[in-house]
């Protein structure tokens, strides 16, 4: 089983630092796939193994290319500090079943997202990538990191599945300048409110989480080469793919 658990965190590992979004979205429906958790477990294990800064190494890379807008970073942090312990509270509120349907809903969405489909049904032109613009105005990315928060606390994910879309489609942030701060707003322990109601609540194995995140280390670091130096785009799609496989198994459950 330890093979496992350092696989899924190297596979979260190499998706989050191609796309900045902490790698939840595969830790918790793998972990569920192929160890048997349910979802409350499957949550814990993926926020607890997201809490120790593991993708510092990609965060340098992103920052020697220039790609980490650090104020906007750090008031996500605060934010995303704010909401997790929110987040965790309404799961272990929900029931079970609940909470996987809504997990599932919540993959989908991301899913959709990733593949460009709501873009392809309405007949868009791609988008421009005009970079980063910039807002001074704290309490909009405050806003936005305690959202991603309650996200991060509720289904066990980084966050950035939902930093990184807002960045792109309400800032007009170019993909790796959203990756980058995005995964940047993820390396302080962000998610350690929700860690601590898991842990006192008695879902939370220390030591699986800890081979998650081993994992992690070394996948964020070969996952951020890629996203520098290439288009992540062929990535992205597959991703969107694999987690809407996902949400069909969730939902089949």
């Amino acid at each position: 089983m330890i093979a496992i658990f350092l696989a899924v965190g190297f596979t979260a590992g190499i998706l989050s630092g191609l796309f900045g979004i902490g790698g939840g979205s595969l830790i918790v429906p793998s972990l569920i796939a192929l160890a048997g958790m349910d979802v409350l477990h499957a949550s814990a294990t993926s926020l607890a193994a997201l809490l120790l800064p593991v993708g510092v190494l990609g965060v340098w890379q992103y920052h020697k290319a220039g790609l980490v807008q650090w104020k906007v970073a750090g008031w996500l942090s605060g934010g995303l500090l704010l909401g997790s312990a929110i987040g965790a509270s309404f799961a272990l509120a929900l029931p079970s079943r609940w909470l996987e349907r809504g997990y599932a809903c919540f993959l989908l969405y991301v899913a959709v997202n990733y593949l460009g489909i709501g873009k392809l049904l309405r007949g868009k032109a791609p988008d421009v990538d005009p970079g980063p613009r910039k807002d001074g105005r704290f309490h909009i990315w405050l806003a936005t990191g305690f959202a991603a928060g309650i996200v991060a606390g509720l289904f066990g994910k980084g966050g950035g599945v939902v930093i990184v879309p807002i960045l792109m489609g309400l800032f007009a942030y170019r993909a790796k300048d959203a990756t980058g701060t995005s995964l940047a707003a993820l390396q302080l322990p962000v998610g350690l409110p929700g860690v601590i109601l898991y842990a006192r609540s008695g879902v939370l194995d220390l030591h699986i989480a800890g081979w998650v995140a081993a994992g992690l280390v070394a996948g964020t670091f070969f996952g951020t080469r890629i996203a520098i130096g290439l288009k992540p785009s062929l990535f992205k799609k597959l991703f969107g793919l694999f987690l809407l496989s996902m949400a069909v198994f969730l939902f089949l459950r």
